[in-house]
This record gives C-alpha cells, structure tokens and sequence, in this order.
C-alpha cells in the first residue's frame, strides 16, 4: 500500500490527525463533492480536482488548493462515520484517492499505515494475498479507539491555539507541542449537527505500539532472519521497507507486528530464489533448472568433443576441468540461458505460464462439474495430473522467482471461476506436488509456505485423488 502523509486538518473534519495544526476550510463546499472537484478541474495549468462515489455510500473529493497550489484538500464523507478533511501534498492526491477508492484498507490512517474502516484496526497491509488481489487484513491485537471526547476529558487551553489559514501556509517539520490546545480550539469550532466528540476518532492504543516494544533497524533484521547489511540502505530511500511507526533521533521504529509482516512478505517474494537456486560451473547463483540445463548442455557438447579429439590436453585448465570440459560449459551457457529466457527463449515461458493455469482449473473444474452447483462445499478435489505437476516443476525451476504470482493465480481464477476456497486449492497444490514432483517433500513445502498466498495457507480439509 502507499502511506501519504498528511500535511493538516480542515476544520471541520471529524477525525483529526494527532500532531497537525487546523487550518479554516470555510471556502470548501463540504455539502457538495461535485463542486469541490470544480474548484480545481480545469481551472488551469497544473490544478486538478476529482471526486468519486463509494461502493458502500458515501463519496471522496480532492481538489488541488488553488491558494497554495503545494497542497490539495481531500475529503472523505462516510454515510456512518462522518467526514475527513485532510490538506495533502498535491502530488500525493493519486496515491490517497486509490487507497479510498480501492485499497480495501479503511479510511483512517495512524502510526505509518494502522487503518480503521468504522469496526477494527488494522495493521499496515503488507503481505499480499494474489488469490484476493489485495493485502490480506491483519487486527490489531488488543486495540483501543482513542476519541476526541477521552482527549478532552482533561481540556485543553484553546486560547493557546490557532487556527491556520491556507495562503501563507507552510507545512510544519514536527508535531505541534501541546496539541491538546489545538483540539479543544477545534471542538470549541464545532457546529450544531457536528459528529459528537465521543464518535470522532482521533488515535488508537495497542501494546505492540508502546515504544518499549518497537525495534529498530538491528531489530528489523533480527525477525526478518537477514543480516543488517542486507537491508534496503536508508542514504537510497526506504522504499523496500516498511514505513516506521515513528521516527526519532536514532532513526525509524517499526513495531514487532509491522517487522513480522513486513519479513513474511519480503520472504514471499525473495524466498523461492533463494531455495531454488544452485551453483553454476562458473561459481554464479542461478535457478536449479537453468544449471541443470548448462550442465546436461555441458555433458552433451563435452561428449562430443571427446569423441572428435581423443587427445587430452590440460595443461592451464582449471583445477578438476579437461579443456573440452571448459570449453564444453562456455559453448552450453547460453543455450541453457536460451531455453527459458523471456521474451524470445526457445520455450515460450509466459505461454507456458498461461497454459499451466489453465491446465490446473480446468481440473479443477471437472470436479466442480462432478459435484454439481448445488455443493460447492463438498468438492472432492482430486490430484492435479502427473504431466501437469512435471511442467509445474519445469517452469518453478526455472523461474522460482515468479511462482508466488503462479500460485497466486491458480488461486484467484479458482475462486472467481469455481467458487472454490483458496484453502482447498492450496491443500491441492501440496498434495500433487508431493506426489509428483521432483523436488523432495522438505522443500516442496517450504517453496509453499513462502509463496502460497495466505489465504491458501490455512489448512482445509483433506482431499481425495482425482478418479
């Protein structure tokens, strides 16, 4: 997911952001997203403005703040939960109205990614379930919903506050002290009909976000099982890690959970690399099925060698290699490369992609035949076919790399196509591949526990062979 940050509050959101200063948005039309969006919508070079319906009710608005054209105003209106007002930064305005419009992640954001939809939070969606073609929703454990009404119950001074107006605005660079103050100047600013206090969200309190319990970089490698060194280097942005829960003079702090989350992803998608790779003649790590190529490649053009020169010569070979051995593996590399490399290899990979996903459902879907519309529940699943599996290994061999997207989508058809559990589907997958594939059983299911998306991880019931 992307995280934006907030630059301030619009005065009359129900939701205030902890830290940031209040800023009078008198001159947006709350009632009427239609004209919010006119505000900006081509009104000249460099301003923009949009607005949406919900799914559910409701309707978001953004428009860039034709004042201060560094920033943009969006608003989200929920039919229960009242209305965000936030001022962003104009280039984030994209990235925030995805998150609303389609990133299945609520519509309150805390402590770097920690998300409310009006019933729970969440944790930051990091671990990508492909059979759902979103993040899989992570609770928060122990959760408690901070108001404006338990901030206030100790009030605040509003005559040491301010409300900011938007022309000479300039983001400030730290959480305002004594933000207490701010808040009871903006419930003091609230209108008759306004969303009560004890109903407008401002933070949440978990264990896991109590600062004892957060870790820093050292702590991040640590759960993630990877040496410090082999984290994305913060001197060239941190794109690759989680976005901190906050940040302090020694640097990000990440909660326990977010690590957690942040190592299992990160595993998905390095980890079948890493457990399928082996050792090439030239000292490189590949894919297992690209060195089995170079070396069944190797034997074949070393063979013939042999046979055309039957006097060996080794003086200046390298230690354990006759020269037709050395020259055998130069001449075989880039065949072997040449079978599986996308887009002109002499195996068409994304093709064969394509047909194994389409080989696994229509199994499947014979045995959704079979069992009728009426129980979709009880599908006996039986084992994917024996030259199915063998393609399957082919293919993962070679491009270990992608079989989490593989997996993924056998997952997702199943479900859209045959209302099949990504469960079920995923026991299927386990079972076949331990029936049939070339690999052992250990790293059969550690190849599985890394890129099966989550959903498919849980365990279903137990299947029958296919008849």
């Amino acid at each position: 997911m992307s995280w934006i940050r907030p630059i301030a509050n619009g005065l009359r959101t129900d939701h205030p952001v902890p830290g940031l200063p209040f800023i009078n948005d008198e001159r947006l039309p709350l009632d009427n997203p239609d004209a919010i969006e006119r505000t900006g919508r081509n009104q000249g070079v460099g301003l923009w403005g949009r607005t949406d319906s919900l799914r559910d009710g409701g309707w978001v608005a953004f428009t860039t703040e034709t004042k201060n054209r560094a920033y943009a105003w969006a608003v989200h209106q929920h039919p229960t939960y009242g209305r965000t007002v936030l001022l962003i930064r104009d280039q984030d305005m994209s990235s925030l109205h995805h998150d609303w419009m389609f990133g299945r992640n609520g519509f309150l954001y805390r402590h770097g990614g920690y998300w409310w939809d009006g019933a729970a939070w969440h944790r930051p969606s990091q671990v990508v379930d492909r059979a759902y073609e979103g993040y899989e929703a992570r609770p928060v454990e122990d959760a408690i919903t901070v108001t404006a009404a338990d901030l206030l119950a100790r009030p605040g001074e509003p005559g040491n506050a301010r409300i900011m107006k938007i022309a000479d605005f300039t983001a400030p660079k730290e959480p305002l002290p004594h933000w207490r103050d701010h808040l009871a100047l903006w419930a003091a600013s609230r209108q008759p009909g306004a969303l009560p206090l004890d109903r407008c969200v401002i933070d949440l309190r978990a264990p896991e976000l109590e600062p004892p319990h957060l870790v820093d970089r050292t702590g991040l490698a640590q759960i993630a099982g990877l040496a410090l060194d082999d984290l994305p280097d913060p001197k060239y942005g941190r794109r690759d890690l989680p976005v901190p829960q906050t940040e302090t003079a020694e640097g990000p702090r990440w909660s326990q959970p977010v690590a957690r989350d942040w190592a299992e992803q990160h595993h998905s998608i390095h980890g079948p690399q890493a457990l399928l790779s082996g050792t090439t003649a030239f000292d490189t790590e590949q894919p297992l099925g690209l060195v089995a190529d170079h070396n069944r490649l190797t034997k074949i053009i070393c063979d013939s060698l042999e046979d055309a020169d039957s006097r060996k010569r080794k003086r200046g070979l390298r230690h354990g290699q006759t020269k037709h051995e050395e020259s055998a593996a130069d001449l075989a590399w880039w065949p072997a490369v040449a079978l599986s490399n996308d887009p002109n290899g002499l195996v068409p990979v994304a093709a064969l992609r394509t047909t194994l996903v389409e080989a696994v459902v229509g199994g499947l879907a014979e045995d959704v035949d079979r069992a009728g519309k009426s129980n979709r529940a009880g599908v006996s699943l039986g084992d994917i076919r024996t030259d199915v599996v063998k393609l399957l290994d082919w293919y993962i061999l070679r491009k270990p790399g992608r079989a989490p997207a593989l997996f993924g989508e056998i997952c997702l058809i199943a479900r859209l196509r045959l209302g099949l559990e990504p469960r079920n589907v995923g026991d299927l997958l386990r079972r076949s591949l331990h029936l049939d594939s070339e690999l052992d059983g250990d790293t059969v299911d550690a190849l599985l526990d890394l890129a099966l998306p989550p959903s498919a991880k849980e365990p279903g019931p137990a299947g029958h062979e296919r008849g």
